[in-house]
């Protein structure tokens, strides 16, 4: 009885939790293969955007677009319980993060908030919640402009003045395609800063990525 299995939680809430069906396709882990790098790399990203924002455990930490957690494991298993929220479209990833990543990880006990949703529509987050990371890896590449700026626009109250940051990867076109000057203006009008771009490269791969920081910029 010294060692509880890994899927359960801690505390009194430990029998307080229901099997879920698991696909074949998740237990032989179809899903670590969905993506353009390894699997493996979702931990370089994490430790890239931890380190850019000086983050600890008591972080409150929004990913747009978690898929099957790649990343958002090492968010989960660092930060306190419920401290990672997700925002995901795709009823499948969900089901790999739900089913098998966060019970196999022994990560429920973490209570992360996934929730389901395609329309940048963060209401289930709680009015109160303050982020100071909030993150979107490749994801923008696929919305429509208008929805990313939607986005952008609820979620700017949300971020922690001057220290919150927003991380982009790979592109912004979404405010490029404005041009230089009407990015800036538009952003400015929402109260977030774009403070440039950093380069990531990976300690396992012959591989880096762009990130693109912005702040909110008043409080």
């Amino acid at each position: 009885f010294r060692y509880k299995g890994i899927s359960h939680y801690d505390g009194p809430d430990s029998d307080n939790h229901t099997a879920l069906p698991c696909p074949g396709e998740l237990l032989v882990e179809e899903h670590h293969s969905n993506y353009g790098e390894p699997w493996a790399g979702g931990r370089d990203v994490f430790e890239f955007l931890a380190e850019s924002t000086n983050l600890s455990p008591n972080s409150q930490v929004l990913e747009i677009g978690c898929g099957t957690l790649r990343v958002g494991l090492h968010f989960i298993r660092y930060l306190a319980p419920s401290r990672f929220h997700c925002l995901e479209r795709d009823e499948l990833s969900l089901m790999a993060a739900l089913r098998y990543e966060l019970p196999s990880q022994g990560l429920l006990h973490k209570r992360p908030v996934i929730v389901r949703g395609e329309s940048m529509d963060f209401t289930r987050f709680g009015d109160a919640v303050s982020y100071d990371l909030i993150y979107a890896s490749a994801v923008f590449l696929h919305m429509p402009d208008n929805l990313v700026w939607t986005g952008l626009e609820r979620l700017a109250g949300k971020l922690k003045p001057f220290v919150g940051r927003i991380y982009v990867s790979h592109n912004i076109k979404f405010c490029s395609r404005l041009g230089g000057e009407q990015c800036t203006k538009r952003l400015s009008d929402l109260g977030l800063e774009y403070l440039g771009k950093k380069t990531h490269d990976s300690l396992l791969f012959n591989h880096y990525e762009i990130w693109f920081e912005f702040r909110r910029s008043r409080a």
